[in-house]
């Protein structure tokens, strides 16, 4: 249904097969699209080449000035769109009340989280096409407390990506939008602390009884990255199976009460 013959999308944050990049890279290349991609390391880098072996892939580290800077060249092409799959926190801790957060983790993972969208979008947007389409990956609930710190942090992105969108109108029609994912069983998420724990959970509010798959938010991703979406922009799309419309799901709620 969707057709991107002869277009071209830039892919980041693609980690391995689980990962949501992964999924909406194969998911764009399926409808006939080129990507290129970008790695945070040497190790993920061999990881891309080995899953997208005909594809162009170089190393991006966020953090370093150097690496952003050469973004553009690096890509070397006109883009349809790019896709920003990248979350990073430091759990080695583990599990903290909020409150406790250090300084130093918080900046880091708001720079690597959120900020970094703003930082590559400003150093790409000469080979952005006027009407690109830029998407981020967040999640269902920014509030949620299961997610640690990052919880404020994807609520920062989401906000980001609104002020984007009106920024770039200035000069362009390239949309900003984010995909509010629930839970995914990804490896990512794995080093979530208590996790597994939140993440059987909601299994339960989905009003289907079931987890999303990370191709069902794959095609969410595409779905925004492709012209069928022309007039979405600054938005959310939430995905989460009904998740948002069932906190007090009335099995769990007689399960509690019967405690």
């Amino acid at each position: 249904m969707i057709d991107l013959t002869g277009k071209t999308f830039y892919i980041a944050g693609v980690a391995n097969k689980k990962s949501v990049a992964y999924f909406t890279a194969k998911s764009l290349m399926s409808a006939g699209a080129s990507c290129v991609f970008s790695a945070q390391n040497q190790q993920n880098l061999e990881k891309v080449n080995k899953l997208f072996p005909d594809s162009k892939s170089f190393i991006l580290d966020v953090e370093n000035s150097a690496h952003v800077a050469d973004l553009a060249q690096n890509i070397g092409v006109e883009l349809d769109g790019f896709l920003h799959s990248m979350a990073f926190a430091n759990f080695s801790e583990g599990p903290k009340p909020f409150h406790e957060t250090k300084l130093e983790d918080y900046l880091q993972a708001c720079h690597i989280s959120s900020f970094s969208l703003v930082q590559m979008s400003n150093a790409i947007k000469d080979l952005l096409k006027p009407q690109a389409s830029v998407v981020t990956i967040s999640i269902s609930n920014t509030l949620a407390t299961s997610y640690g710190y990052l919880g404020p942090i994807k609520a920062m992105l989401e906000t980001t990506c609104a002020y984007l969108a009106k920024s770039f109108s200035e000069f362009s029609s390239v949309r900003f939008n984010s995909v509010g994912a629930g839970p995914l069983k990804t490896s990512a998420s794995a080093g979530i602390p208590n996790y597994i724990e939140n993440y059987l959970y909601s299994e339960e509010l989905t009003l289907r009884k079931k987890n999303l798959e990370t191709q069902e938010v794959a095609n969410a991703a595409l779905f925004l990255l492709s012209p069928i979406s022309s007039g979405i922009n600054a938005t959310n799309m939430l995905v989460d199976a009904g998740m948002q419309a069932n906190y007090f799901d009335q099995k769990i709620v007689k399960g509690f009460s019967k405690l």
